[in-house]
């Protein structure tokens, strides 16, 4: 009988430890607003079509992203612009984050509107390290600061080109 109950507890035991390696990690949620200081322009443009993060064991991952053409010169004064609202992903940790930069971006000067070359941004996209763990059931918000006067290079010829300078304000659970 002894055995027998020796043998249980093992059986039980073995169970327990087997199926607690299984275990998922879970998954987070991720928010990203987008803000920016002031610049010496009327308007500056820039079309955001993706928003990526990069998860260690997953790759990329797109976040369901608020594509569009956002003014960055709005975005000061705790005015942001949420580029995504939630994005499900798995926790663990996040080494990149990505956002990825369509055509339609144009600065304002004078009243004139002049495109802005980004080679760079559209290719591949705009890499920000992040290196940061996401805990299991918690949501985070990404604030970034895309700074317009310090991205935006005035070329001899009179052209304007982007060279996009973003920092990582901060990473919080909310």
């Amino acid at each position: 009988m002894k055995t027998l109950f020796i043998a249980a507890v093992a059986s039980v035991g073995l169970f327990l430890v087997s199926t607690g390696c299984n275990k998922e990690k879970g998954s987070s949620k991720m928010t990203v607003k987008m803000v920016d200081a002031p610049g010496d322009f009327q308007q500056v443009n820039v079309e955001v079509l993706q928003v990526q993060v990069n998860h260690d064991g997953q790759g990329w991952i797109n976040l369901p992203t608020n594509a569009g053409i956002y003014d960055l010169l709005t975005l000061q004064n705790d005015v942001s612009a949420t580029l995504v609202n939630v994005g499900v992903l798995p926790s663990g940790h996040l080494n990149q984050f990505r956002l990825i930069l369509g055509d339609e971006n144009n600065v304002m000067v004078d009243s004139l509107y002049y495109p802005l070359a980004t080679p760079s941004a559209q290719q591949s996209g705009l890499k920000i390290n992040l290196n940061t763990d996401f805990a299991p059931n918690t949501t985070y918000e990404l604030l970034l600061d895309f700074d317009a006067e310090q991205s935006i290079v005035t070329q001899g010829t009179g052209a304007y080109s982007l060279k996009p300078v973003i920092k990582v304000l901060s990473i919080n659970p909310i």
